[in-house]
């Protein structure tokens, strides 16, 4: 028998809506499966099908997820469709039809016996695992116009998860988050709401836009970080494990080494 693909986009809203078509088609579930854009190698005797972006049955599948399974596994399925991983939309959608074939569906995230759900599980912890670190790491530099701001390079779309952090302690602040993997921008006027918008593939600020205050104090603190360092208690593997290399490009103590 004929297996279907639904090839979805790598959103929230795309994934949704394939899982929405998915059930439009009144088939076995066993027979339909969700991609995460294209796949390299079709199967043979699989149907493919292309799911454009639908705000209304998205929307729909969201309103279903809360009611049905709450708002911590609503949000749990957020985190996990975040990351970066390509078997998310699958693992979502079968976490989906087995959480509604329950009788306590509320209890759908703890089922972690379920293969799909424990993925989802896995997936979303990595993610809201990334998304402190990114709160504690992230650093701010002031640019000439007096706008913060701070690139970073997750390996998952954490950024929606960390802007309402940023927005609650720094309300009067102009500011910006910039993922450079995906070119998005989390923009935060001062006193506004926050909001995202896609930037320039291959965007890059010179340095000669940062403010000379930024410049004196990025000087003083990356000297302030490598003078109080005890060289007897050095210990590259606990560094490693507490913080680790992928992020150091993007923080000012480790731009400039002594």
């Amino acid at each position: 028998m004929e297996e279907y693909y639904l090839i979805c986009e790598d959103s929230l809203e795309g994934i949704f809506t394939g899982i929405y078509n998915a059930y439009l088609k009144k088939l076995p579930h066993e027979r339909i499966h969700l991609c995460v854009g294209e796949e390299e190698n079709y199967r043979l005797f699989a149907v493919y099908e292309n799911c454009a972006v639908d705000e209304k049955k998205s929307a729909s599948v969201a309103k279903t997820i809360i009611r049905e399974f709450g708002t911590e596994a609503y949000l749990a399925i957020c985190r996990a469709l975040a990351s970066g991983e390509p078997d998310k939309g699958e693992a979502v959608y079968r976490t989906v039809v087995k959480g509604l074939s329950m009788r306590n569906r509320k209890e759908v995230m703890g089922n972690l016996a379920d293969p799909y759900i424990h993925r989802v599980f896995e997936l979303a912890r990595f993610t809201a695992n990334e998304a402190h670190f990114h709160v504690e790491f992230i650093r701010f530099r002031e640019l000439e116009n007096g706008l913060l701001y701070a690139p970073i390079g997750p390996k998952n779309n954490v950024i929606t998860f960390i802007m309402p952090h940023f927005a609650d302690r720094l309300p009067l602040e102009n500011f910006v988050i910039h993922d450079e993997v995906r070119n998005i921008f989390a923009v935060h006027p001062a006193g506004k709401e926050w909001f995202l918008m896609q930037g320039k593939e291959g965007m890059e600020l010179p340095d000669h836009c940062f403010s000379a205050g930024e410049e004196k104090y990025s000087e003083l603190f990356c000297s302030f970080f490598h003078t109080i360092a005890i060289k007897e208690r050095h210990n590259k593997e606990l560094q490693r494990g507490m913080l680790p290399l992928r992020y150091r490009k993007y923080m000012t103590e480790f731009t400039k080494q002594e």
